[in-house]
Parts: structure tokens; C-alpha cells; sequence
């Protein structure tokens, strides 16, 4: 099987997000192998969506186009947010906001669309999913706007908008390799010519099911406890740097 460049970039770039989203859940929050994870993490989910997008405008694939917009956006304003204090905005928050916005709208509108359309969609993307996908994008975009002109981010908020975007966009990129067309991981094992000698039982839709929504479990576990119990301690996240080192912050939350 050959791929194009981009495509394989998209790949790596994708398996290696999966392993380091994995990675700085598991480890306690703060950490040195959390930050790490998170920066490996951030570069690899970035370079995932720009190859989603590139990909998308050359086989003209509007669902997947929107997909890798959304991911790009999610993951560089959670990141953005954790190199932030508190309160600290920018301008180009005003012109992130129009990404979401207009995502969610168009989103939205393809939905209805297909609810009116007779039979079965054929892209084979449900109503549903362009309703949720949609929705959650005017959140973001709700969110954005109550950032910019409403109370400012800060304390247990500011986590929360770093976890929830973070984990949302893990969400995004574990549903489109697990529940892709043509069973993905078996396709890409087998490229190498590994799939064959493994047991059949890996290849489950329903581990595949449960390993994409598993990042939604996770995320709804840690909004919990940051904004309701005392997971948040202290003040700020890592992320930063100050004089060419690391920062890590008075944050700390358990693993």
C-alpha cells in the first residue's frame, strides 16, 4: 500500500497524537510527564488537522474538512489557554471565535438538510452527528464570547476550558481512526503485515466504540472534579516559559 506524504504525515501524526493524548491523561496533572505528553500532544494533533484539512480540500471532503478545522481550533486554544494567566486575552481570540461560529452555523444547516432529504445520507454521516458536531462548536464559540466580553477566564474555569478542549479534540481524532471506514487500525496493521497474526477480538467495533467515546468519559471525570470538587488548588497551569525555561506554575492536580 503506498500513501502520498501527506497522507502518511497525517498518519503518524495521528497514531502519535492518540499515544500522547493517552499519555497526559493518565499522568498526574502538572507534572513533568504530563507536560511533556501535552507538548508532544499539541504538535502532533496540530499537525494531524493540517493534514486532515489539506486532505479534505484535495478529495473534496466537506465533513472532514470541518472535522480538521474544528480539531485544529479546539487543540490551539486549549493550548493558548494553558500558556495564558489568567485573564489575559488577545486579539486573535476575536478572529479564533469566527471559526467555531461559522462552523457550528454551516454544521447545523447541513443537518437539516439531510433531515429533509429522502433516504438514507450519502455520506453516510446520520442528521444527528452534524447536530452534535454543530452544537458543540457554537459552545465553543459561546465560550469564546463569554471570554472576550463577559467574566474573564481564570482559577477553576480556565482548567476547564483547557481540559474540555483538549479531551474534545482527543475525542475527534480516536473516532475518525477507530470508527473510519474499512476498520482503519486493521487496515493500516495489515499494511504492514502485522493485522493478520493478531487476535481477531482487538478489531471489535465495540472495543473500537468504546475506546472513541473514551475520551468524552474522561473529559466529563475531570469538568467534575475541577468544577465541583477540589481537584483545583492552586492558581495557574503549565505550559509557560519565562527566560527560556519552563514554568510549571502553581497548579497542581492529582492524576
Amino acid at each position: 500500500m503506498s500513501f502520498s506524504p501527506i497522507l502518511l504525515a497525517h498518519i503518524c501524526a495521528g497514531i502519535l497524537g492518540l499515544l500522547s493524548g493517552a499519555a497526559a491523561i493518565s499522568f498526574r496533572k502538572g507534572s513533568r510527564g504530563h507536560v511533556l505528553a501535552g507538548k508532544v500532544f499539541v504538535v502532533s494533533m496540530l499537525t494531524m488537522a493540517a493534514g486532515a484539512v489539506y486532505l479534505a480540500i484535495v478529495r473534496h471532503q466537506p465533513n472532514n474538512l470541518g472535522g480538521g478545522i474544528l480539531t485544529f481550533y479546539l487543540i490551539g486554544t486549549a493550548w493558548l489557554t494553558a500558556r495564558r494567566r489568567d485573564v489575559q486575552t488577545s486579539r486573535l481570540d476575536w478572529v479564533a471565535l469566527l471559526i467555531p461560529l461559522t462552523l457550528g452555523i454551516l454544521t447545523w444547516i447541513s443537518g437539516v438538510e439531510k433531515m429533509r432529504a429522502p433516504g438514507p445520507p450519502e455520506d453516510g454521516v446520520p442528521a444527528g452527528m452534524h447536530f452534535f458536531m454543530g452544537s458543540v462548536a457554537l459552545l465553543a464559540a459561546t465560550g469564546d464570547v463569554r471570554m472576550l466580553v463577559g467574566s474573564p477566564v481564570s482559577g477553576p474555569r480556565r482548567i476547564a476550558r483547557h481540559l474540555w478542549r483538549m479531551c474534545f479534540g482527543l475525542f475527534i481524532a480516536a473516532g475518525s481512526f477507530f470508527l473510519g471506514p474499512s476498520n482503519r487500525p486493521l487496515r493500516l496493521l495489515n499494511s504492514v503485515g502485522v493485522g493478520r497474526h493478531l487476535p481477531p477480538a482487538i478489531f471489535s467495533t465495540g472495543l473500537y466504540l468504546f475506546l472513541s467515546i473514551l475520551p468524552l468519559i474522561l473529559l466529563i471525570f475531570w469538568l467534575i472534579r475541577v468544577r465541583f470538587g477540589n481537584a483545583y488548588i492552586k492558581t495557574s497551569l503549565p505550559y509557560r516559559t519565562e527566560r527560556g525555561r519552563t514554568v510549571f506554575g502553581e497548579q497542581s492536580l492529582p492524576g
